[in-house]
């Protein structure tokens, strides 16, 4: 898929709105600490964060993402420190975080996927918090959403054994409308993992 081509419309393909598990974890916004956003799209997460109070570093693959994220921070009136950048390029370890806040990015191979799961846990801090969102493979039955491929969908075993070298705080596998956008729409099949870096 071309993102950036996906991005390229007036429309914010996956709404304004913060993603529900932030929504759901507010908790985790600490107002003073910072924050990276990864794959953060049009940056309706970002910017939720930084609304917070917390000090939001954000990057995504594509540029017409990050525009859209760029104006979103401006019309909320609020500091997002926004790149471009390749998921499997960035520079994990050039700063670390108390939040690592990756939401819907199944669209790395397994491999890719692991690559990146890692670079997440050394971008945290020691004590900080990693937070995964995403769709479980039930999310085939459903179609509202995600990739068609099985092998890029999340089970709880597979996130459990990812983040092994972390504490987890909280691994739910649930069933919930969404209602995200025209990306994230209908009845969706989902994960949330919560894990402190030790």
């Amino acid at each position: 898929m071309n993102w950036n081509d996906r991005f390229d419309t007036p429309d914010y393909v996956y709404g304004t709105s913060p993603s529900q598990v932030l929504r759901t974890h507010t908790g985790l916004l600490v107002p003073g600490q910072t924050a990276l956003s990864i794959a953060d799209g049009e940056g309706r997460n970002s910017v939720f964060m930084a609304e917070r109070g917390m000090k939001v570093t954000a990057f995504d693959g594509a540029p017409k993402a990050v525009e859209k994220a760029r104006k979103l921070a401006e019309d909320w009136h609020v500091e997002v420190e926004t790149s471009v950048a390749d998921i499997l390029d960035y520079d994990w370890d050039a700063q670390q975080y108390d939040l690592v806040v990756g939401i819907f990015f199944q669209f790395l191979t397994p491999e890719e996927r692991a690559q990146v799961f890692d670079g997440m846990i050394r971008a945290t801090k020691h004590g900080g918090t990693i937070l995964v969102h995403g769709y479980t493979v039930d999310q085939l039955e459903h179609g509202t959403g995600g990739p068609r491929v099985a092998e890029q969908l999340y089970t709880e075993a597979m996130l459990r054994e990812a983040f092994s070298g972390c504490e987890i705080v909280e691994l739910t596998s649930y069933e919930k409308v969404l209602e995200e956008g025209a990306g994230h729409s209908g009845p969706s099949a989902l994960v949330d993992m919560v894990a402190r870096r030790h």
